[in-house]
Parts: structure tokens; C-alpha cells; sequence
């Protein structure tokens, strides 16, 4: 795997205006979505996004390919940045980056045969026509592992697994470097997540694709990435290889996200204390000074509450590359990574 970054998101901010009435209302406030958050992935990687229902993750990857406007930061893809860029301009970069939607009904156009919704891309970009455009959709129904014989049949006759690999194959017509998956598993049955899951491996391997791959199950995540980021209310609260993340997690929000992930043994699960943060994920229409989990945090301390924490490495562990948003486990003070219960992190 190349360490050249091929994608790169700097200090991204995505915020939505709200009235408290119609839309011809002034402006009320500002629902913060994603709210300054930094990330790269190289040639070949695979970085998982995890966190909550409406922490964000899925405007991150809107925001990057351009399906909503970024307010402020820098998206970069081969060094280029595209954050800005108009309709037209942004064009040829689509080639490079695309995108996998959640739902697999929902992103396929009912009216289109499957031939047609594959075909799409390439007539779009000018890259086939005719006859060659027809061989180039067999090969890529093909390559998902669908019979070509389906190219005239239409979404509704198809399963949920079968439409999101024609959902892959329609993100790989235009030949990209960069997919963004957003939870492209979570509307499938565990049984077909499996298959999705190995497909997207193996074509990672045969293609060099680099993944964003968003999702709630941390063990999907665990099985397909090698890198993880966890999100919380717009932010980007810990970020570290796989292996390094599920085995020690270093993040308060991290820890209370492993502890709720089922344990197939009952003795394991039964030794196993489980982290129940307090009250609830706090409305993204406030400015949190500080950091955004210090309400409902069991280590929060005063300067918790007023000075915002950036990614950094725990306090001894500087060669690690695993890093975490939180004063008191990656604070300046020398802080000890035995939390307030006295349990190891």
C-alpha cells in the first residue's frame, strides 16, 4: 500500500442555516454537520468512519463529492483541490472519485434498465459508445458477480444484494481511484453484508481502489479497514489503525461505543462492564467551546468544558499512531491512562 495521499480533507466544516419559521424567515441559527475535521487516504487504504446517527459522516462524503457545498476547509484529491470548484470544472474529477449509496433501491433510477443505469457513466464521460459501451457493461456486471443475461431487466427485479452490486458497478464504470461507501451494508441482510463486504475486498485488490467506508457496525468496520476514525457531533474524536483502536480504544465516546458492541460468548460478555454515557447526543445547532462529550463524559474535567481538544497522541505513547481528542487521556500534564473508575483504557 502506497503512502501517497490520494484524498485529503483539511479543517472541513459543513453547516446548514435554519429558520424558526418558513424559508423566507431570517436565518436563526446554524446546524453544525461536520464541524472541522482533518483526514487523508493513500493509494490502496481503507479508512472506516464510525459514530452515531447524525454525527456527520455521510455529509463528510457528500461534501467530498461535491453533492453538497462545503462552508469552509479544503478538499484535495491527487493533490487538486476541488472543494470549490464548479459543476462543470469538477467533471473530470468525478472519474477519480465515487460514490456507493446506502440504499440500493433508492439510488437506482426505476424507469432505466440495468444496462442503461451502468452504461450512464460512460456515455456521460464519453469514454464508450455503441458496441464498445455494451462490452464494457457485460465485463462490469461481470467483475460484480451478475449475470449479464440481467441487462435488460429493470431495479424491482432484483434483491437488495443484487442491486448494490449494480450499484458498484456502476461506480466503477468511469474506472475510479476513490470509493466512498456510505453504509452501502446497512440495509442488507447479515448474510448478503458478507458478500458485499468480500466483494469490495477483492476488488480493492484487483482495481488498487482506496475506500472511505462509512458504517454503524463496528465489526464490519473492524473486518474491511485499516485505519478508523470515530465521529461525534460533526468532529473527528479519535483516529488510529484498526487493530490499535478496537484493542485500546483511547477516546471516552470510544470506549462507550466498543463496550456496546454484543459479545457472542456470555462468560466474555458477562466479565465485560458496560459505559452508559449520561443524557443525550446534544442538539448540532450549539457552539461547544470545548469538547462536544463533555456533558455526558465521566473523566470531564473544567478545562474540558471551555478549551476545544485537537487530535494528539496519548501522554507516553508519542510514537503511536493513534491519536485522540481528549485533555484528560492526551492531555500537556502527563496525564495517567487509568480513567476515574480505575479501569484500564
Amino acid at each position: 500500500m502506497s503512502q501517497t495521499p490520494i484524498l485529503q480533507v483539511r479543517h472541513l466544516q459543513v453547516h446548514f442555516p435554519f429558520s424558526s419559521g418558513g424559508f423566507l424567515r431570517p436565518v436563526r441559527g446554524l446546524i453544525r454537520a461536520v464541524d472541522d475535521i482533518s483526514f487523508e487516504i493513500a493509494e490502496g487504504e481503507t479508512l472506516g468512519l464510525v459514530g452515531e446517527s447524525g454525527c456527520g459522516k455521510s455529509t463528510t462524503a457528500r461534501a467530498i463529492v461535491g453533492l453538497v457545498k462545503p462552508t469552509a476547509g479544503d478538499i484535495l484529491l491527487e493533490g487538486q483541490r476541488i472543494s470549490d470548484l464548479s459543476e462543470r470544472a469538477m467533471l473530470p474529477h468525478r472519474r477519480v472519485v465515487q460514490m456507493v449509496f446506502q440504499d440500493p433501491f433508492a439510488s437506482l433510477n426505476p424507469r432505466m434498465t440495468i444496462g442503461s443505469i451502468i452504461g450512464e457513466p460512460l456515455r456521460v464521460h464519453g469514454l464508450a459508445r455503441g458496441r464498445d459501451l455494451q462490452l464494457e457493461v457485460l465485463r462490469l456486471l461481470d467483475l460484480v458477480g451478475l449475470n449479464p443475461r440481467f441487462l435488460n431487466r429493470y431495479p424491482h427485479e432484483f434483491s437488495g444484494g443484487q442491486r448494490q452490486r449494480i450499484g458498484i458497478a456502476r461506480a466503477l464504470a468511469v474506472q475510479p481511484k476513490v470509493l466512498l461507501c456510505d453504509e452501502p451494508v446497512s440495509a442488507l441482510d447479515v448474510s448478503i453484508q458478507a458478500q458485499i463486504i468480500n466483494l469490495l475486498m477483492d476488488l480493492q485488490q484487483q482495481l488498487g481502489l482506496s475506500y472511505l467506508f462509512i458504517a454503524h457496525d463496528l465489526a464490519v468496520v473492524r473486518h474491511i479497514a485499516d485505519r478508523v476514525g470515530v465521529m461525534y457531533l460533526g468532529r473527528i474524536v479519535e483516529m488510529a489503525a484498526a487493530a490499535e483502536l478496537y484493542d485500546h480504544p483511547l477516546h471516552p465516546y470510544t470506549e462507550a461505543l466498543m463496550s456496546a458492541v454484543p459479545i457472542p460468548d456470555p462468560v466474555e460478555s458477562a466479565k465485560r462492564s458496560r459505559i452508559v454515557l449520561k443524557g443525550e447526543v446534544p442538539s448540532p445547532d450549539r457552539e461547544y467551546p470545548g469538547c462536544a462529550l463533555a456533558d455526558r463524559c465521566w473523566l470531564v474535567e473544567d478545562r474540558c468544558r471551555v478549551d476545544r481538544p485537537t487530535l494528539r497522541n496519548a501522554v507516553g505513547r508519542e510514537e503511536s499512531a493513534q491519536q485522540a481528542a481528549c485533555w484528560v487521556r492526551c492531555g500537556e500534564r502527563g496525564d495517567s491512562l487509568q480513567d476515574a473508575t480505575g479501569a484500564d483504557s
